[in-house]
């Protein structure tokens, strides 16, 4: 369906206003800004100045424990099994945010498109946990390069937790305040150093825990809210 078809039968605007409201890149769909032609499907999340349009489903929040292997988005073009395939619900979701194909860990599913949009705007800088393993021990200087920012594809990085978490220097658990593309993969890169293993354990407060690889939950009230920021 095409998208000012889309916003009219949701009751936005007529597809005249709704062209407008298209044309000023007051919409969105899945995180892009939207323009006039797109076509929209039952699984996209649409918003309209950072509000979502509203439905008459549920909503509905998952956390996922992805396994390595499995593509973190909607669907794929080359038919490799997705998160939403792990998933067993009637309900349309949309991961919320990514992880590289090799990387392993908790990922959100919802089809609430206003938290979705405060998750991923970069303004509400919500913190991401990982566990890393990489090939050589993480040196002095290494950890003084998180926590300072280091510049990665011509821009600088926010400084970042890290902590050694084994005497061997091989294991650290990084904590990043920005969601660049392959961030953590990039910046021990830089160092001439390789990631082995890369698990994301905690969203901002909310934590994976021991759920196991392709195992899945709903989150609690109390950690929606806390994705939303009602509660600290």
């Amino acid at each position: 369906m095409r998208l000012q078809k889309y916003l009219a039968e949701a009751g936005i605007a007529s597809r005249r206003k709704a062209e407008e409201i298209i044309a000023a890149g007051r919409v969105s769909i899945n995180g892009q800004i939207a323009v006039i032609g797109d076509k929209v499907e039952d699984s996209d999340i649409v918003l309209v100045d950072g509000v979502a349009v509203k439905t008459t489903e549920k909503p509905v929040y998952i956390i996922l424990s992805k396994p390595a292997g499995v593509i973190s988005s909607a669907a794929d073009q080359f038919g490799r099994q997705t998160v939403l395939d792990l998933v067993q619900t009637d309900t349309r979701l949309y991961p919320v945010g990514r992880l590289d194909f090799h990387s392993t860990g908790l990922i959100l599913l919802t089809n609430d498109g206003e938290l979705a949009h405060h998750l991923m705007h970069p303004r509400n800088h919500v913190d991401k946990t990982y566990i890393a393993r990489v090939a050589h021990p993480i040196k002095p200087e290494n950890v003084k390069d998180f926590q300072d920012g280091m510049y990665i594809d011509g821009y600088k990085t926010r400084p970042a937790e890290i902590e050694i978490l084994d005497k061997s220097g091989r294991q650290a658990k990084i904590r990043l305040f920005e969601g660049r593309n392959r961030q953590i993969r990039k910046m021990f890169a830089a160092q001439n150093n390789e990631i082995v293993s890369l698990k994301r354990v905690a969203m901002g407060k909310v934590e994976l825990g021991d759920l196991a690889a392709g195992a899945w939950r709903h989150l609690t009230d109390t950690e929606v809210k806390i994705l939303r920021g009602e509660i600290g």
